[in-house]
């Protein structure tokens, strides 16, 4: 009798095995599946700074993760699901980094608080600029907006003050451009 236990048991191993391993494996698939990946393009990141400081802005959110790629200004989020990559997006944004992912439901919202028209006058906070190559940056995509007379762009400055006759809606898509993350100072 022992030696008919021993065969059907090793029998029914041989048979469970393949169906438990692909269980354990499918479990594995199920769980990578659920990640978020999501690819934030054109970010400023001219400096070591800049990538630091975009990881740091995602580094207390739980299971996410931002790979930076200077060369290619792209910030990659992984993140445990869509919920979670989009409070890795809102706090890139809230830390002054502005890029495209190519996807509807996942992205940079504009929250910049900018009236279209022409004003005189416009102060901006929020901005990333953390060194002289982030400044030249941003006072270059000023300046390519129609209508602009001076800035108050300075390295390491919390807000920049942009004058002239410009439309306040140019500005804003013009530094988002640039990689640039701002909201109008209210």
């Amino acid at each position: 009798m022992r030696g008919l236990q021993a065969l059907l048991f090793a029998r029914l191993s041989v048979l469970l095995v393949p169906v438990l391993s692909c269980c354990v494996i499918g479990a594995a698939t199920d769980a990578a599946m659920a990640e978020t990946k999501v690819e934030l393009k054109g970010v400023h990141l001219c400096c070591a700074k800049c990538t630091a400081d975009a990881k740091a802005a995602v580094r207390d959110l739980d299971g996410v993760k931002a790979t930076c790629d200077q060369k290619n200004r792209t910030v990659t989020i992984t993140a445990p699901d869509d919920a979670a990559a989009q409070k890795a997006l809102d706090a890139l944004a809230a830390h002054g980094f502005h890029g495209e992912t190519g996807n509807s439901a996942l992205k940079i919202k504009e929250d910049s608080g900018v009236a279209a028209g022409k004003v005189t006058s416009v102060t901006l906070v929020g901005v990333h600029n953390c060194c002289r190559s982030c400044n030249r940056a941003l006072q270059g995509a000023i300046k390519k907006v129609d209508g602009v007379t001076g800035d108050t762009a300075k390295p390491h400055g919390e807000s920049i003050t942009v004058t002239g006759n410009f439309d306040g809606a140019d500005l804003v898509k013009a530094l988002n451009a640039a990689g640039f993350h701002v909201r109008v100072k209210q």
